[in-house]
């Protein structure tokens, strides 16, 4: 916004009055003789002819000299007018070509701003996926009650990622190939080492390598069964596993008797009647024993259907007990 204030009152001093401040017509009228009174409006300067012809007359190279020019330069404040309407427009965005531009500008910094949020969370996702939690789905029912087909659970890979160990209890998500599943002849190609790294990402589907099991011995342990209707024995310990065995089932209607190898994990499922697990593989290479290297993570939380959400805490039944061995021992 500009005001519009009278030229004399810019710089703050008052309009000058009187007979001793002549305006500028005043000084025009000059030319004449200051005795000469014409009715007293040659020397007022107030309603003479002259006063009317004033200002085009005031761009005479040559004046009277007297004080009263000192009223003239006032003239040069006229400019500061004139670039009044344009500083207003440079704040407003005028009419001049830069305007759309600056218009546009906070638009496209939006949609920059939008895409880099994108592809950090697309990234934070996948390095999640990659390292610290990975969702996977129950095929089977191999480990009902405690997973039914179609749930979706999550692994999470940190629980064993600095020097701890799976323990005994624990439901474990892990790679079947070389324990449940023969190694293939063939070395991977191109196309079998993207799967897999597309897979570790989560961006596709885990295969039917991926098995999820209960473990119920670890290495230095000696698991033992004498079949149908009797429990199954760690180191000598007789375990209760009611609380999360399918109702109906034996511990294990197959006898066996075996020690753990440093490093390996004897898993079963909890619904015994329909899991296919170490005991079905003691006669394979590798005895049915699972690598600890080759375990994903340990399933924490069921997350699907919601109806179903809980976590998974390891049973009080395999809780440690002295002089059991192994390196499940949690005392």
């Amino acid at each position: 916004m500009s005001t519009h204030e009278p030229p004399a009152d810019r710089d703050g001093s008052p309009a000058p009055t009187g007979a001793d401040s002549l305006s500028r017509s005043a000084v025009v009228s000059g030319s004449g003789s200051a005795g000469v009174d014409d009715g007293g409006a040659a020397a007022d300067g107030v309603d003479g002819p002259e006063a009317v012809a004033g200002p085009v007359a005031t761009d005479r190279p040559a004046a009277t000299g007297g004080p009263e020019h000192a009223e003239v330069p006032e003239r040069t404040e006229v400019p500061e007018q004139a670039e009044g309407p344009e500083r207003v427009g440079e704040r407003t965005g005028g009419c001049g070509d830069d305007g759309p531009e600056q218009d546009d500008e906070p638009g496209h910094s939006r949609s920059r701003d939008l895409l880099l949020v994108a592809g950090i969370c697309l990234t934070a996702l996948l390095l999640v996926n990659a390292f610290v939690a990975r969702p996977f789905s129950v095929p089977s029912g191999s480990m009902e009650e405690t997973l039914r087909p179609g749930d979706r659970l999550v692994a999470n890979q940190l629980a064993y990622a600095f020097g701890g160990h799976p323990r005994r209890g624990d439901v474990v998500v892990f790679d079947g190939t070389g324990s449940f599943l023969r190694e293939s002849a063939k070395p991977p190609g191109f196309w079998d080492g993207l799967r897999s790294f597309a897979q570790d990402l989560g961006l596709a589907p885990a295969g039917n390598t991926v098995y999820v099991k209960r473990v119920i011995g670890v290495g230095g342990d000696r698991v033992t069964s004498t079949g149908p209707g009797a429990p199954i024995t760690v180191n000598g310990v007789p375990i209760d596993e009611t609380s999360y065995l399918s109702p109906g089932d034996d511990p294990s209607s197959v006898a066996f008797d075996v020690v753990v190898p440093a490093g390996k994990l004897w898993v079963m499922g909890d619904h015994r009647s329909a899991s296919r697990d170490s005991r079905d593989h003691l006669g394979e290479p590798g005895g049915g024993f699972v690598p600890e290297a080759k375990v994903i993570g340990r399933a924490d939380w069921v997350v699907y259907p919601f109806s179903r959400w809980t976590g998974l805490d390891r049973p009080a039944a395999l809780a440690p007990t002295a002089g059991t061995g192994g390196h499940g021992d949690q005392g």
